[in-house]
């Protein structure tokens, strides 16, 4: 076992993390070729400035393709258009939905879509299931604002799901959402595979584990520390807001920034509620979401964790990068350069 310290930006975080050595994969079959699977936190759309309800179009595919899960390790994920999550639907109440998804023709399973926004048999999974080379789909009016998960439902779910099959559905209120200077789009999720965490190569999925609950690894977007090197960035004084779902299909998730505070917080993501404030830590169930906002006052590197810290060893970690100048007034190490944060605090 061995520290590891991430270089970002030229400055190493020392997170005091012991990472799982390197172990040979089973076989050395010709590798395939690799994706990138990790969905872009910033690749959402922007608030909807308009008025009045719309037809709003969604065209999911769903594709079956080896992804990086981890530095020399693979896994054969399903996704919704060729990444985890799947893409981030953005639609205002009152407005009509139109679904339409593909299951492309090389695949070797039946997928569909269960949208927790729809009010109807379901959520859709019914009128979407696909075989191979079909293609599906439905109609329905948005009538409850919130932040919702989509995911495959079907047979078996939890597969379906620990495979990478899940995303997020804003629907926003009438009003619209409050304004923010940065919104990113995150979600957690488990994978089971037969080999141990660390093994490298082409790791194969594990339906034991998968219902004893006991994933190899944790991630966020899909793949181990999947923001460590490529991070979350904002500037000092602008406000963020994070929308958080937990895919799953099992885990509870206690989500926090070290070295932040939200200054808001929508749990269950329940956002006509009045708001949380002041809150370090949000509960998420696995097919839940939340809401997050938070001003960063101080620059640095800040660690995004579930709080079940044993996790993070497990791959769940990642960086929000705040870029500015040093406030000696809200934070002053005493021993000068310090890092910016470090896990356990």
């Amino acid at each position: 076992m061995r520290i590891r310290s991430l270089l970002i930006a030229g400055s190493a975080i020392a997170l005091g993390l012991t990472a799982a050595p390197a172990v040979a994969a089973e076989t050395a079959a010709a590798a395939p070729a690799v994706a990138s699977i990790v969905r872009d936190p910033t690749d959402l759309p922007g608030p909807l400035n308009r008025k009045g309800p719309a037809l709003v179009k969604v065209n999911l595919e769903t594709t079956e393709l080896i992804g990086q899960l981890a530095d020399g390790t693979t896994y054969k994920y399903w996704t919704y258009n060729n990444k985890v999550p799947g893409p981030f639907v953005r639609v205002r109440v009152g407005d009509t939905v139109e679904v339409k998804l593909t299951n492309a023709a090389n695949s070797e399973n039946p997928h569909n879509v269960d949208f927790h926004a729809v009010t109807g048999p379901g959520g859709g999974g019914v009128a979407t299931m696909a075989s191979p080379g079909e293609t599906k789909g439905f109609t329905f009016k948005a009538l409850n604002p919130g932040l919702y998960v989509y995911h495959c439902a079907a047979p078996m779910a939890a597969q379906h799901i620990a495979n990478g099959m899940y995303g997020l559905i804003l629907v926003e209120p009438e009003g619209g959402m409050s304004k923010a200077d940065r919104e990113f789009y995150l979600m957690q999720g488990e994978i089971y595979t037969e080999q141990a965490f660390g093994t490298e190569g082409l790791n194969a999925e594990s339906i034991d584990k998968l219902l004893d609950e006991k994933p190899e690894y944790y991630v966020f977007n899909g793949a181990s520390d999947s923001f460590m090197k490529s991070p979350l960035v904002a500037k000092q004084g602008e406000n963020v807001r994070i929308f958080f779902g937990v895919g799953g299909p099992n885990k509870t998730s206690s989500f926090h920034v070290i070295g932040e505070i939200f200054d808001k917080a929508y749990p269950l993501a329940s956002i006509t509620s009045a708001p949380m404030t002041d809150v370090q830590t949000i509960t998420v169930p696995p097919g839940g979401a939340a809401v997050t906002e938070f001003k960063v006052e101080v620059p640095g590197n800040f660690i995004l964790v579930d709080h079940a810290l044993s996790r993070l060893q497990r791959g769940l970690k990642g960086v929000l990068k705040v870029e500015g100048t040093q406030r000696a007034d809200i934070f002053k190490p005493h021993q000068g350069d310090a890092p910016a944060a470090h896990a356990g605090h």
